[in-house]
């Protein structure tokens, strides 16, 4: 079911969530697994992306065999404590709680639980929902949509009053970002994998699903980002990730 979604209030709080960390075997760079919860004074909770899949945290060695991602690179930690339970809890928070669950792009580290929140709406972009399954990896063991209702992204959209969400295709075919406006921070863009780390633009986004869409789309982000001197938080930034305040802590 296509539904349409919109925030009652505006965002207070941001926290960013650790699923764990990921060595990528070109570089090779050391990457975080991250999630978001956004927080509105409605008493709306939203959650971005949910990690790798629960296989991960019981036995990493099989689930990345199952799944033939060695090739690309190596779990170095995805325990129990980040899966999305544990991460949520750390904020004082259940999975139940969750109002909005947002799916920034379906690959494998992003699309874990997708399925965990049957009491919240799946926004996601109508291009990554039309595809068969979600990207997932290319491992013989296919994830499968959950049943839940979808609300579909095709534009840039406001989802709520200081809540932008942005249609950014390159590095998957339904890619979004997020911009955020929070009391004291001020602006915040969460890039998601549109740009997974800073360098990657110098890189001109090599190896993306569309190198000049992710490179316009780049592009764009970067712009908006000085025009309202936020404060940019990557996808998965190997310098930023070991210094980035995670949850319990919040961005006011």
């Amino acid at each position: 079911m296509n539904m349409q979604v919109s925030l009652k209030g505006k965002p207070i709080r941001l926290a960013v969530l650790d699923y764990g960390l990921f060595r990528v075997h070109s570089g090779p760079r050391d990457v975080g697994i991250c999630g978001y919860v956004i927080q509105t004074d409605a008493g709306e909770t939203v959650l971005i992306d949910t990690g790798f899949p629960q296989k991960y945290a019981k036995d990493a060695d099989a689930a990345t065999a199952q799944d033939s991602l060695g090739g690309f690179g190596q779990v170095l930690s995805v325990t129990a404590d980040n899966m999305p339970g544990p991460q949520l809890a750390k904020l004082g928070l259940s999975k139940g709680d969750v109002t909005l669950m947002i799916q920034s792009h379906t690959h494998i580290d992003h699309v874990g639980d997708m399925g965990g929140y049957p009491q919240a709406p799946i926004l996601i972009a109508a291009a990554e929902r039309a595809l068969p399954r979600p990207l997932y990896w290319s491992g013989k063991q296919a994830m499968e949509w959950p049943d839940a209702d979808y609300a579909l992204v095709t534009q840039d959209f406001a989802l709520g009053d200081g809540f932008d969400v942005l249609l950014c295709p390159g590095h998957a075919p339904g890619q979004l970002a997020f911009m955020l406006r929070l009391p004291q921070t001020g602006w915040v863009l969460l890039t998601s994998d549109a740009i997974s780390r800073a360098s990657e633009i110098d890189e001109k986004f090599a190896g993306s699903w569309d190198v000049d869409l992710a490179i316009h789309h780049g592009d764009r982000l970067m712009q908006m980002a000085a025009e309202r001197d936020a404060l940019i938080i990557f996808g998965h930034s190997p310098e930023d990730w070991p210094t980035l305040k995670k949850a319990p802590h919040w961005f006011p």
